[in-house]
C-alpha cells in the first residue's frame, strides 16, 4: 500500500503513549480519545514507538493497536514502529504492517548487539526491501547502545522508500554528518527540546513526546522553530526537559492523567510511574505551557 498523505506536509510527528487500564491492559477507549485530539491538532501519529512502550507489548497487542487504529481512520498519517533484535521477527512484522492502511515505518537501529555499518546495511538494506512504505531510520544510541553510522545513509541511498532520519542521539553536530552522507533524507528532530537548534540546521520537523500532553501546543512550536521565530524557546526547553525527568515515558504519562488526557497513568514494566517521586516539576510547565497565546 502507499501513503494517500504528502508526508512533507507533516512536521509533527507524536510518538504516541499506549494507555492501559487499572489491570495493565490496553485501553482501547481512551486510545481512540488520544488519537483524536492529535487529528484536530493535525499531528502525524507514530505508533508502538519507545514512548508507546512498543517493545513491552506482545505481538498480539501490537496487532490490535495497528488493527483499531486504522479502523478509526484518522485524516492524519499513521507511522509503525519497528524494533527489535531478532530479524525474522521484524520481516514478519513488516510482511503484517504491509497489509494495513498505514503511511510510513519507523525502522529502529538493532538492539544490544552494536553491529558495525557492515551490520547496520545489512539490517537496514533486508528490511527496507521487504516494504514499499517510506521509511525513517531512527539513530538513538541511548536506548539501542548503538550509534548509525553517518556513511548508512550514503550506502542505502539506492532505496526509494529510504525518506527520513530521526536523530535523537543529542548531538547536534551530527546533524550536518547525515546531511551531507544523504542530502536526500529529510532529517527529524528526536528531541524536543533540541528542535529549534535542528530548524536552523535545516530539518523537517520533530517526532515529539511532549506532543502527548501538549498536542497543538507542540505544532504551534514546531511551526515557529521552522519559520525561526525565537519566541517561547526558552520557555519550552525548560518545560520540556521536566518529561524526562526519569525514564520517557513516565513523566509524561503522569501529567497526561493530571491533565485527565489518561485514565490511570501506567505502564509495562519494567517502567512504572512510581518512578516520578513528585509531579511538581510537570505541573509547573503544563501551566506555563497552556498558557501561551
Amino acid at each position: 500500500m502507499k501513503s494517500q498523505f504528502n508526508l512533507a506536509q507533516y512536521p509533527l510527528w507524536t510518538a504516541l503513549v499506549t494507555p492501559f487500564n487499572d489491570n495493565g491492559e490496553i485501553d482501547f477507549e481512551n486510545l481512540a480519545q488520544l488519537v483524536s485530539e492529535q487529528q484536530d491538532a493535525n499531528n502525524g501519529i507514530l505508533l508502538l514507538g519507545s514512548t508507546g512502550e512498543g517493545l513491552a507489548l506482545t505481538t498480539t497487542e501490537q496487532q490490535t493497536i495497528v488493527r483499531f487504529v486504522c479502523e478509526l481512520s484518522p485524516n492524519v498519517p499513521l507511522m509503525v514502529a519497528v524494533g527489535g533484535i531478532n530479524l525474522p521477527e521484524q520481516l514478519a512484522w513488516l510482511e503484517f504492517c504491509n497489509q494495513q492502511p498505514i503511511d510510513a515505518l519507523l525502522l529502529g537501529s538493532p538492539l544490544y548487539a552494536k553491529p558495525g555499518l557492515k551490520g547496520q546495511i545489512q539490517w537496514f538494506d533486508t528490511l527496507l526491501n521487504a516494504t514499499e512504505l517510506p521509511c525513517m531510520l531512527y539513530n538513538v544510541p541511548g536506548r539501542s547502545a548503538v550509534a548509525l553510522a553517518p556513511e548508512l545513509l550514503s550506502a542505502l541511498g539506492h532505496h526509494k522508500n529510504l525518506w527520513a532520519l530521526k536523530e535523537a542521539s543529542g548531538d547536534i553536530s551530527k546533524f550536518e554528518v547525515f546531511r551531507t552522507s544523504n542530502p536526500n533524507v529529510a532529517i527529524y528532530s528526536g528531541d524536543d527540546a533540541l528542535m529549534p537548534y535542528f530548524a536552523q540546521a535545516g530539518a523537517k520537523g520533530l517526532v515529539s513526546v511532549a506532543a502527548n500532553a501538549w498536542p497543538k501546543q507542540t505544532a504551534e512550536f514546531v511551526r515557529r522553530s521552522l519559520s525561526g521565530t525565537p519566541n517561547l524557546f526558552t520557555t519550552w526547553s525548560e518545560a520540556v526537559n521536566s518529561l524526562f525527568e526519569v525514564a520517557n515515558p513516565v513523566p509524561v504519562k503522569v501529567l497526561m492523567h493530571q491533565q485527565g488526557k489518561l485514565n490511570t497513568p501506567n505502564l509495562r514494566p519494567p517502567l512504572t510511574h512510581h518512578e516520578l517521586e513528585s509531579p511538581a516539576a510537570i505541573l509547573a510547565a503544563n501551566q506555563k505551557i497552556l498558557s501561551w497565546n
